[in-house]
C-alpha cells in the first residue's frame, strides 16, 4: 500500500473512532425536527397485531421492513470488520446495507473483497458507495467495471462538499457533478442512489437529480452525524473554531423529507434517524424507507453481532407498535396514516420549499 493509500486508511480508521466513541466524540448536532411531528393515536385501530405486514421493497427487491443500514465506513482494517458483522445483520433482519466508500479500490484493487457484502446478504438489496466529486472526471469505465465486480444491487453516490471543504485533505472543486451523475445514470448497470451525508438535500436539486435518472435520493439531512464536527476532531485549535460555527448547519431530516412530497416513491430518509419512531415519523411523511448509520456502527463497535441485531429487532418492533396504534396494517397504509406537524415544522417545510424553488428556478 502506497504512502497515499496509508493516509486513507488512516483517516477512514480516525473517521471510525471518532463516530463510535460517544464519550469521548460528540458529533451530533442539530435537530431532525422528527419530534415536532405526531401520530394520531387510535383507539379504536380495528387491527390484530399478528395481521401488520412491514414488508415493502426496495430497488423492487423484496424487504422486511422499510429500513436500510446506511454507508458509513470503510478503507480501514476495523471498518471491513464492521462493514461484515453489518452485512450479516442484513441478511439475518431481511434489510438493505451500503458498503464504505470504494474509492480505494482504484488504488488499491487487491483489497476488493472488504466489500463484497453482497456474498454475505445475499438476500437483500447492497448498494456500492462512491463520492461525488469522483464522477467529474468523464472516463467512468473504472468505476462501471469496480460496479460489475461488487456484484451491488445499485450504487450510491454520496455528496459531501460540507465535509470536504474543510478537511484539510478534503476536495476543494465541485463543479461537474450533476453531470457526472447523469453520465453514471446513463451507463450504471445498476440504479443510481444520490446522498447528503448530513446536511440535506432540498426539494428543488432532489427533482433535478430524479430527473436526470436517479433511482432514490436520501436527504440525509441534519439532526444526525456532523462530518464538519467529526472533521474539527482531526483539526488544530485554529481551525476548529471556525469548524464550530458549523455545528448546526443544514436542513433537517424530517422537513427534507416532507418538502419533497412531490417525489413519492423515490425519497429515501437518514441523517439523525434513531429510533424506530423516528423511522416511523420518516415513512408517514413520504420516505420510501429509513436508512441508520451511527446508531448500527456504535452498536457494531460495543457489542458485536448480537448488538446491532438487537436494534435492527427493536426498530421493527417499535415500527410494528405504532402500525398497530395508527391501525395502519401495511406499510402503505402507515404512509397515509394522519400527523399533526408543529406549527414551526410545517412552516420551515413551506419555507424551504420556496427558497429552494427561488434559489434554482428565480
Amino acid at each position: 500500500m502506497g504512502r497515499n493509500d496509508d493516509a486513507i486508511a488512516q483517516r477512514k480508521a480516525q473517521h471510525l473512532d471518532i463516530c463510535s466513541d460517544a464519550e469521548r466524540y460528540a458529533v451530533e448536532g442539530g435537530s431532525t425536527l422528527l419530534d415536532e411531528v405526531r401520530f394520531v393515536h387510535r383507539a379504536l385501530p380495528e387491527l390484530n397485531e399478528p395481521d401488520v405486514d412491514l414488508g415493502t421493497s426496495f430497488l423492487d427487491m423484496p424487504v422486511s421492513m422499510p429500513v436500510f443500514i446506511s454507508s458509513m465506513t470503510g478503507g480501514s482494517a476495523e471498518g471491513y470488520r464492521v462493514n461484515r458483522l453489518l452485512a450479516r445483520v442484513a441478511q439475518e433482519s431481511g434489510i438493505p446495507v451500503g458498503t464504505g466508500s470504494i474509492r480505494i479500490l482504484f488504488r488499491k484493487p487487491d483489497v476488493i473483497d472488504h466489500f463484497m457484502l453482497k456474498r454475505i446478504a445475499s438476500g437483500v438489496p447492497v448498494f456500492a458507495n462512491i463520492g461525488g466529486v469522483q464522477l467529474v472526471d468523464p472516463a467512468q469505465d473504472p468505476l462501471l467495471e469496480l460496479i460489475r465486480r461488487l456484484e451491488v444491487d445499485a450504487v450510491a453516490v454520496h455528496l459531501n462538499p460540507g465535509q470536504e471543504v474543510v478537511q484539510p485533505e478534503g476536495d476543494r472543486a465541485f463543479r461537474g457533478v450533476l453531470d457526472g451523475i447523469a453520465r453514471l445514470c446513463e451507463r450504471s448497470p445498476v440504479p443510481v442512489i444520490v446522498k447528503e451525508t448530513g446536511f440535506g438535500i432540498g426539494p428543488a436539486e432532489a427533482a433535478l437529480l430524479v430527473d436526470r435518472g436517479v433511482r432514490y435520493v436520501d436527504v440525509a439531512g441534519n439532526g444526525g452525524t456532523n462530518w464538519v464536527t467529526v472533521e474539527r476532531y482531526r483539526m488544530d485549535p485554529a481551525e476548529q473554531e471556525v469548524a464550530d460555527e458549523f455545528a448546526d448547519w443544514g436542513i433537517p431530516t424530517g422537513v427534507a423529507v416532507a418538502a419533497c412530497d412531490s417525489l413519492p416513491g423515490r425519497i429515501l430518509a437518514s441523517g439523525g434517524i434513531r429510533s424506530g419512531m423516528d423511522v416511523a415519523r420518516a415513512i408517514a411523511l413520504g420516505a420510501q424507507a429509513a436508512g441508520l448509520a451511527l446508531p448500527f456502527a456504535r452498536a457494531v463497535v460495543s457489542g458485536g453481532y448480537e448488538s446491532a441485531r438487537a436494534l435492527a429487532e427493536r426498530i421493527r418492533s417499535v415500527l410494528r407498535t405504532v402500525m398497530v396504534l395508527t391501525g395502519s396494517p401495511t406499510i402503505d397504509a402507515l404512509r397515509r396514516a394522519p400527523l399533526v406537524r408543529s406549527a414551526r415544522f410545517t412552516e420551515m417545510t413551506s419555507a424551504l420549499r420556496e427558497a429552494d424553488a427561488e434559489r434554482l428556478h428565480g
